[in-house]
């Protein structure tokens, strides 16, 4: 609980971030708020590979912890920075080289891609902040420590929303810079928060040795271990996202209400998708600081605690989504057909919640373990072999609508979450070897 609650607040405030600017910028115009909803399709990209260094970083970081090798934990830390610089001044290359053609790809028009362009050049260029922050983050995870990134979650919120205030509308003789302010004040934000938790790492408390002042080797071994790890978690996401792309397709073809519905309803899911989130922090964190130690039956029993507490929390969310499933959907939209559908798929959400939590929670502790191969393989088999094909068959051919695309996601979940329990109780995680 100490680990997971922290870290449920630092996702709120994730999120609330994005509400946030969304608010600002949408004093600008509709066009504004189109440009920033592309930049992040971009974005989302790019979380993916560093969220992937993350979960590579808190593997590593907490199994050295809980042997009690200091020394290997810090250098493990180091080498995961070095890769987060590396990867994030990359792919801020691409989207500086490629920003226009990335956006037409994307479908911008022109009068959006104007308004996109300063956005995107002041976000996805230095990107590399938003890497870094996430590697750090990891390694305090790693070390057991969520409150400190929670609490620079919040610091990050308060900066965010004063500078875009006054970026973006300007104050006293500064006239405002539009919707480059909004991005400057993410960037800004995003910087404070890099050297925040850097003062945090090199302190008393936690000392690890990431001091810009000291001398900096790459330690290709220790960089393969953390990559070992992480390559099979990117690859996780980019099969989610692309199977998302497709159904999502196929769903437009249903109709705009169905769409509308469809959206509306997986904003609201997301909110039950907080406690999973935090409790899987806590499972990776805790496995891995117990497979350090030896105690492997302890890292068991700490997955599937965290997995009984979190699922406690979730059916609560899944009670609160069925029986006030109308009033949700009337927040969104007053449009009756559309609200019969989010009705509809909000109960069916409802009744999936401990599967939903399987996903989230046990995927996590398995990746703590150092075991993201076998997570990799069941998203492929869930959300391509199941959901993407699921969907075509119920809501394409047999045009059940959107009732159909989230019945196919409630047997992908099913089945997923099955697959990955059986993995976690039969053991075999616990023999994966992270040097």
């Amino acid at each position: 609980m100490l680990l997971a609650i922290p870290a449920m607040i630092e996702n709120i405030l994730q999120v609330f971030i994005g509400v946030v600017d969304t608010y600002f910028v949408g004093k600008l115009g509709t066009e504004a708020i189109a440009g920033v909803g592309i930049t992040n399709l971009t974005m989302n990209v790019n979380i993916a590979f560093f969220l992937a260094l993350g979960i590579g970083t808190t593997a590593v970081v907490s199994r050295y912890t809980g042997a009690e090798e200091n020394d290997k934990a810090d250098h493990a830390v180091k080498q995961s920075v070095i890769m987060a610089l590396l990867i994030g001044l990359i792919f801020g290359s691409i989207n500086l080289i490629f920003s226009r053609r990335i956006l037409q790809l994307l479908g911008a028009e022109d009068g959006v891609i104007e308004y996109a362009l300063p956005y995107f050049l002041s976000v996805a260029v230095p990107s590399v902040f938003l890497c870094v922050n996430m590697v750090l983050s990891s390694a305090l995870r790693g070390a057991g420590d969520t409150k400190t990134p929670m609490k620079v979650a919040i610091i990050s919120n308060f900066i965010n929303a004063i500078l875009n205030y006054i970026l973006i509308f300007g104050v006293f003789s500064f006239s405002g810079l539009g919707i480059l302010g909004a991005g400057l004040a993410t960037t800004i934000s995003r910087i404070i928060s890099v050297i925040l938790l850097v003062r945090k790492i090199n302190s008393e408390e936690i000392k690890m040795n990431i001091s810009i002042f000291e001398e900096w080797k790459i330690d290709f071994k220790m960089l393969s271990s953390i990559t070992k790890i992480s390559i099979p978690a990117a690859l996780e996401r980019l099969i989610m996202r692309s199977g998302q792309l497709i159904y999502g397709g196929m769903i437009i073809k249903i109709g705009t209400e169905a769409y509308a519905a469809h959206n509306i309803a997986g904003t609201i899911e997301t909110f039950s998708y907080l406690p999973g989130m935090g409790f899987g922090v806590a499972a990776a964190t805790l496995v891995g600081q117990n497979l350090g130690k030896k105690k492997e039956d302890e890292a068991q029993r700490f997955g599937l605690m965290s997995y009984l507490l979190s699922t406690g929390f979730m059916v609560i969310v899944g009670v609160v989504f069925y029986i006030f499933a109308p009033f949700l959907a009337s927040l969104f939209t007053k449009d009756e057909n559309v609200s019969n559908q989010v009705v509809q798929v909000l109960r069916i959400i409802a009744w999936f919640q401990p599967f939903l939590c399987i996903t989230l929670v046990i995927t996590s502790a398995l990746q703590g373990a150092g075991d993201t191969k076998f997570p990799m393989y069941s998203s492929l088999i869930g959300i391509w072999g199941t959901r993407v094909l699921g969907v075509y068959i119920l809501c394409i051919r047999l045009g059940f609508g959107l009732v159909g695309v989230w019945i196919a996601y409630a047997i992908d979940i099913t089945v997923r979450g099955a697959i990955l329990m059986i993995r976690y109780l039969r053991g075999k995680w616990k023999n994966v070897n992270i040097s």
